[in-house]
Formats: C-alpha cells, structure tokens, sequence
C-alpha cells in the first residue's frame, strides 16, 4: 500500500513538472488554430536615424543633369596595367548628428524620423519645385542597418537589415533559433531612443505578449539578448546545482522529505 502510495505521488510530481516545463518550452501556447486573430501593434517602418547611411539615386530622362546629384566613387582597381582603369559606384549619404543630410545644389535636408519612402518623396519634391529636374526618379535605400542576436541562440551575432520589416521573430530565425537553453519566456530588445537606453521584454510563449510587444519590429541597432535558463546556468560551474555539488543533495534531500510527508498524510 505504501509503495503503491509513493508510485502515486512521485508520478503525479513527475507529470506536473512535466507540464510545467514544456509550458515554458512552446512557443505561441496562448494561440488556437483557426481561432486566434491579433493585432500588431508598435511602429512597423524603420525610420532614419542620425549615423544612418543611405543610398540615394537620382534618374530622369536626361542622364547629364541627373549625374549632378548623384555621388561617384571612382575606385582604380589593383593590378591593372592602365592605372587610370576604374570602376564606378556611387557612394551613401551619412546622416548628420542634426539628422539632416548635404544634398546636391539642394543643400542641407532635414530626413531624421522619415521611412524611405518620405525620404524619396521629399528628395523628388525640392527637385521640382526648385526647377531642377521635371521628372525625377528618386531611389532611396539603407546600406548600414544592423541588429545583434546574443545570449542563448544558435548563431550568436550582428545581422543586415535588408528589408523595411524585420520582426523578432525573423531575427531569431536568422540566429538559429533558440538553444534549449534559452529563455523563453524572458527574450530582451535593447534599444536607444531620444538618447536613453530601453530594456523591452518578449515572452516568447505568449503569443499575445509577443504581437502586442513595441518591439516586435525591430529597429537599427537592437540588440536581442536570449537569457539562459537555470539548466545552462548550474552547467556553467561546479557550484552549481549538479550531482558534483552539495546544493545538488540538499534540494534531492528536501524532495525526499516532502514526498515522505505527502505519504505520511496519506497513510493517515
């Protein structure tokens, strides 16, 4: 009757561990298919920044007057007999700390907070109204746009931004993925605005939590930081809670103990 007892207890113990673990193991575990519709909340478009560089192109039907506000970078290329031999790029546009650029015969833009989009507009719109080209094409794209991944991914590093949406959920696909280590319910977004640093938190199991997040898009110069979970942080030393360390024992102890008193009462 006791062993029976015992079996009955430790079972239960180990099913509801069980449930509790992989609740913090599943990603979007709040979400029924067919059944859950949300809404994303938070600024989508990456908005320029001061230090931002950009690629801006200017083309009409007359390529002389166009090559007037476009930039040329004339690199000579090494180990070609004709020293004048080169190639032609054009180079980016950095953003000052005032968050304006120097444009061509245009002078000083104010471009901070606009999306690319903004940016060619207002480029194509002084060049109209200024009389300079009657029909513009303006092409604007980013060339440094980065975010970092750290902490318990599976390729840790810096990423490209290369397109205007990048969400958490792409940043972390790019890294791999998590370990099982990692967090899931503690995912960290550092971002830098109005010159402070903001700590945001993504509970990575809560679909909810995750599309309702400010940061779900992501910024230039996040940094995303996958917290290890107790399991990776007792693996870290042998003062950890393992089979090597005394910690270890006395919380093995402390278990037979309970489980010793559940079967008391039940005996009773």
């Amino acid at each position: 009757m006791r062993f029976r007892n015992l079996f009955i207890v430790a079972a239960t113990l180990l099913i509801v561990s069980s449930c509790s673990t992989q609740r913090y193991i599943s990603y979007f575990s709040d979400l029924t298919p067919g059944e859950s519709e949300l809404t994303v909340t938070g600024s989508s478009e990456i908005k320029v920044q001061p230090k931002d560089e950009l690629s801006i192109l200017v083309n009409s039907q007359n390529p002389k007057l166009t090559n007037l506000f476009n930039l040329p970078v004339v690199s000579q290329q090494i180990g070609l007999e004709n020293p004048s031999a080169s190639s032609q790029g054009i180079s980016g546009y950095t953003v000052d700390s005032q968050g304006n650029i120097d444009f061509p015969v245009l002078g000083k833009i104010h471009i901070a907070g606009m999306n690319r989009e903004e940016v060619a507009s207002c480029i194509k719109e002084k060049l109209v109204q200024s009389d300079l080209i009657k029909d513009p094409v303006v092409t604007v794209k980013f060339m440094n746009l980065n975010f970092s991944v750290m902490g318990e991914v599976n390729r840790p590093g810096q990423y490209k931004i290369s397109k205007d949406k990048v969400t958490i959920l792409d940043a972390l696909s790019m890294a791999g993925d998590l370990t099982i280590y990692g967090k899931r319910e503690k995912v960290l977004v550092m971002r830098e605005e109005n010159g402070k640093q903001h700590v945001y938190g993504i509970n990575l199991c809560s679909g909810n939590h995750i599309y309702s997040s400010p940061v779900y898009y992501l910024q230039q110069n996040d940094v995303v930081y996958v917290e290890p979970n107790g399991t990776r942080a007792r693996q870290s030393t042998v003062n950890g809670n393992n089979v090597r360390s005394t910690s270890f024992w006395i919380s093995l102890a402390s278990l037979l103990t309970s489980i010793a008193t559940t079967i008391a009462v039940l005996v009773k």
